[in-house]
This record gives structure tokens, sequence and C-alpha cells, in this order.
């Protein structure tokens, strides 16, 4: 490793138009993954709720799409919940992440509120970013989850940014050791953008702690990856080419994702080295609210169905006697009120103010514009926090 200062996978098995093409990658962590040990019965019951709120909470924001409550465009992470999830389980609430537009289930799985993601969605001056980014733009820097980035790739050298930043600060303005990871996550589209390629190289040039993670669903956009990219079949490939290790992950089980994400994150910790994942998954829906993924066949899209995220989480709980049928059907039941209870709170926040254009521009005032303040959420943490101090 250098510092500054002295200058698992578990690969897929079942995409029926792919997978008799594509390369196999010998993997050092996919051997690893076995001996990963899982958290506790209480973790996954955690990891369980996590991935229903975030399907619920997509169901409710493609109800108001259609209701007209939220406009512009939204792209919905259902059956792609297990990436977030498993992956974000593996970091220290320090560790920045930043992903694209299919933002949602990351915002969640880092810790958002529903209620302040679905004022986001609807335009109001409580979400996340006032009301002035939308779908595509969550952000949440407390919880160092920084955006929700609508330009294919771009979020990608931010990513390396953010781990150059950490490792700055830990390692120069601290004097310690470099010691938080950046997860930098993509769809497989964003892999042909020239960005994405220059942030890899530099990440590996300067010994960055961030592992770039491909939500490969197989479509980049309505346009199948092995029509568009040159080796999809093989994205781990890539990576070669920056000699940064690489691995397949099996996207659509929380708990592969855990054990093939978790010594990843540890040696990239602890080396401070850059790292490639290719994530294998599946989005249940189209691409975004107006796609009729004509692309795609009802067989096709019905045999992943069967490896929905969700279920396959509730049945190993069940086997293992570690959640019963009913306590599922009541956390269902808790989650659908919560995600109710997120929307009626979005619905009843103000719409954000036009002087709100003149805001968040600079940090100061100058002419027109009127400086920069906090989201309301995060004055509500503030205060909170103070009043606890008290």
């Amino acid at each position: 490793m250098r510092g500054f200062r002295s200058g698992s996978g578990i690969l897929a098995d079942s995409n029926p138009m792919t997978a008799s093409s594509m390369t196999q990658p010998e993997s050092s962590a996919e051997r690893r993954s076995e001996e990963v040990p899982l958290p506790g019965p209480d973790v996954l019951r955690g990891w369980l709720r996590d991935m229903m709120l975030i399907r619920e909470f997509e169901v409710r924001s493609m109800q108001a799409y259609q209701n007209r409550l939220a406009g512009g465009f939204l792209h919905v992470y259902n059956g792609q919940e297990a990436v977030a999830v498993g992956s974000i389980a593996t970091l220290r609430p320090d560790d920045p992440i930043i992903t694209a537009y299919r933002n949602h289930g990351h915002a969640l799985a880092r810790g958002m509120a529903p209620r302040v993601g679905m004022a986001e969605l609807f335009g109001r001056i409580g979400g996340c970013a006032k009301g002035k980014g939308g779908s595509m733009h969550f952000f949440d820097a407390e919880h160092h989850m920084y955006g929700g980035h609508g330009i294919v790739g771009s979020q990608v050298p931010l990513g390396a940014g953010l781990a150059f930043a950490t490792k700055y600060c830990d390692e120069v303005m601290d004097g310690g050791q470099s010691s938080r990871v950046t997860l930098c996550f993509m769809g497989d589209g964003a892999t042909n953008q020239g960005a994405v390629h220059e942030a890899m190289n530099l990440a590996s040039v300067l010994d960055l702690p961030v592992i770039f993670i491909v939500e490969n669903n197989f479509y980049s956009m309505g346009t199948a990856i092995k029509r568009g990219t040159a080796a999809g079949g093989c994205l781990t490939d890539r990576a070669c080419g920056y000699d940064m290790d690489a691995t397949v992950i099996e996207g659509m089980d929380v708990l592969d994702v855990y054990r093939g994400m978790k010594p990843l994150v540890d040696r990239c910790r602890a080396s401070s080295r850059p790292s490639f994942v290719e994530m294998r998954c599946y989005r249940f829906k189209g691409h975004s609210m107006s796609d009729p993924r004509k692309y795609r066949t009802p067989e096709e899209e019905e045999q992943w169905e069967m490896r929905d995220p969700i279920e396959l989480l509730a049945a190993h709980l069940v086997d293992q006697d570690q959640l019963t049928g009913e306590a599922f059907k009541q956390l269902g039941k808790e989650i659908r009120e919560e995600i109710r209870e997120a929307v009626k709170w979005a619905e009843a926040s103000p719409p954000t103010p036009m002087d709100e254009l003149y805001h968040d521009v600079y940090a100061d005032n100058w002419g027109l514009y009127t400086g920069t303040s906090m989201p309301e959420f995060l004055k509500r943490r503030s205060s909170d926090r103070e009043g606890d101090n008290a």
C-alpha cells in the first residue's frame, strides 16, 4: 500500500439469454465466501426488513408517479434489493457510498427515513434535497450517502474522489492510516463510459480504498449487454487493465452478497487498494416508468422472479427456525403502514418555494444567491442531538 505521506462471490447461473456465453472468472473471493460467517438472526431479520421496506417504497413510488404526485423520471429498484442491503451491511457508518440514478434502495439501506425520500420524489421542501433533486438525486451526507447521480457514469470519478478524500484525511490530516472504504455503484451500461476508465486508472495508481460495484442487470436501458458491450459476458476482465482484483458475486441472494463483499471490504480497508465487483442481478421492472419491457420475454422475467431476494432470505430464516410465517406477514403489515404514513407526510410537506432556486448554489451570499442551509430533516437531527446533550 502506498500512503500519501510516503509518496465472492457466487456466480449467477441462470441468466436465460447470456449465461451460456459468459466466462466464469476464477475468484479467490468466491472460494472464501463460503467461509465468511453470517451475523446473528436479529441482523438477518433486519436485512429482510430493509429489503421489504425498499420494495414497498418502490411500489408506492410507482403509484405516486402514476397519480402525478412525482414528476421527472422514476427508476425503481425492485429485484435488486439484495445488492444494496448486502453490500452496505459490510461497511462502517462512516464509509462513503455513491451510486447512479436508481438510488432509492441505497439511500434507504443506508438509513434515510422513507418519508424524507418520498418528499423528495414529490418535490417538497421536506425532501432530502429540499425537493430540488427528485428521484435521481437522493442525498444524505450525515449517513455518508453522496447521491444519486443522473448522468451515466458521472458518479464514478466522484467515488474515486471520495476515496481520495478519506485517505487524505486519515493519513495526512490525522496522521494515521487509511481506514475507510468507499463503495461506488454503477450500472453495466456505465462500464463503457470513458470517465469510468479514467477513474479506475487513477484509483489504482493512487492506491485508493474504493470498490467499484457494477450492478449488472444485463440491460443498459433496453439494450442487452451482449449487444452493446464488448466482452460483456465477463466484465471483470476490465479490471485487469488497471491492476486491481476483481470478482463476480451472485446479487439475488443477500447472504451471497454479504459473504462475497465482506472479505473484499476488509481487504480494501487493510491494504488501501481498489477492487472491482460484477454483481449479477435482475431488475423486475422496466428501466424507468416509461419502459414497456418489450425487449424481454415473460418467460425470462418469470424465471428471474423465482429468485426474488426477499423470498430467498425469508425462506432461509424459516428453514433455520428464525422466522415464522405469521411474523413475516406481520412484518409486511408494519412496513406497508410505515410507507403509507411516509406518503401522507410527504403530501403534507409544503412544495419547494420558488426562492429556493437561488439557494444552495453558493455557500455564501452573492448577488441574487442566498447562501446555503441544511435540509429540514438534518436540522431536526441536529436539534434532537442538542436536546439529548442538554
